[in-house]
């Protein structure tokens, strides 16, 4: 019989912490007395430096020879998502808040989620190490994909984005970091093992503090004031819409290329997904200073939400399709 899945408490906390920044923003405001501004630096650095500790060579190299599953997937990603992005940038503008917007795009532009992609293919029996390679490798390109498309898109609103300062910071908080952790996997990877749990709430709870010190600004702004429900309802919806649009997207090219069942779990999950981990340190590189910054994270935050509630539910259909040996399941 299959373990009941536990309950996960990251998607209700993203709520409590925007909520929090509702009611108190003023210790996570830029100068406050949490320091945000230099706590949020040192949190992305440690997010990668962990996500490269965590890396396995070993099962990157095993994912690296599906090379048209790996196109299949970045194409999606980073050529497929911002076009769609792209076309809700126009049909938008003047309809809703500018930087919620911003905030679609963006989303948009993000790279595929690392750890919630591996495991959601290794529930529905996919091809976990195609999973792997794509999802690492996808972080690695939205250091500097996502930075280009955001440039484009804000410069033909006569918006700048100095993009040689953004890519240099994204490389020095994200990039090195990163590499850093990979380098010493040798010596700290059975440290990294054994305190996986500890570590992975570290990770959790890094992004909730960035995500709330992200709506502090924007509250004490005023960003927020006079908008309503009406926009949250906004944000999810057409993050739902974004999202199942992908999910049809990637499974229609699957299909039609051929791909084995393994290899199209990989690229629905990897090539639909974006990654709030990745998102939420880049937007405080990419927007810093911006008081909107909570609005441009909105939708972000409601398509994490969205992807881990349908995902959650087509990994299990998909674990139960005809000829999956579950006597090998733990």
């Amino acid at each position: 019989m299959a373990r009941r899945k536990s309950f996960d408490w990251f998607v209700p906390a993203l709520g409590l912490a925007i909520l929090l920044a509702l009611v108190l923003p003023e210790p996570g405001g830029k100068h406050g007395p949490l320091h945000a501004e230099i706590l949020n630096k040192v949190g992305v650095a440690l997010i990668f430096f962990l996500h490269g500790a965590n890396l396995s060579f070993g099962a990157l190299k095993a994912g690296a020879m599906r090379w048209q599953l790996h196109t299949v997937v970045q194409v999606c990603v980073f050529v497929l998502f911002p076009l769609m992005g792209l076309g809700l940038w126009y049909l938008l503008a003047g309809r809703i808040p500018e930087d919620l917007r911003i905030g679609f795009m963006f989303l948009c532009a993000l790279p595929s989620t690392v750890s919630s992609s591996v495991a959601l293919t290794g529930i529905a029996h996919g091809n976990v190490a195609g999973a792997i390679f794509n999802a690492t490798i996808s972080s690695i390109i939205g250091i500097f994909v996502t930075p280009l498309w955001m440039a484009g898109v804000l410069h033909t609103q006569g918006q700048s984005l100095n993009l040689g300062d953004v890519i240099l910071d994204l490389v020095i908080w994200l990039l090195i970091p990163l590499i850093i952790g990979q380098v010493l996997r040798p010596w700290i990877g059975h440290f990294v093992h054994r305190h996986k749990k500890v570590l992975s709430l570290t990770d959790r709870l890094v992004i909730l503090f960035l995500v709330y010190s992200s709506f502090c600004d924007s509250v004490l702004s005023g960003v927020w004031k006079g908008k309503g429900p009406d926009l949250i309802g906004l944000a999810l919806g057409g993050g739902i819409v974004m999202f199942v649009l992908a999910l049809i997207v990637t499974n229609f090219i699957s299909r039609a290329l051929k791909f084995s069942e393994e290899d199209r779990i990989a690229a629905v999950f990897c090539g639909s997904k974006k990654s709030l981990a990745a998102g939420v340190p880049m937007a405080n590189i990419l927007f810093a200073g911006n008081p909107g910054l909570g609005l441009i994270l909105l939708p972000t935050i409601l398509y994490h939400a969205s992807q881990l509630v349908i995902c959650s539910w087509l990994a299990r259909r998909w674990a139960n399709r005809p000829g999956i040996d579950h006597s090998q399941s733990h």
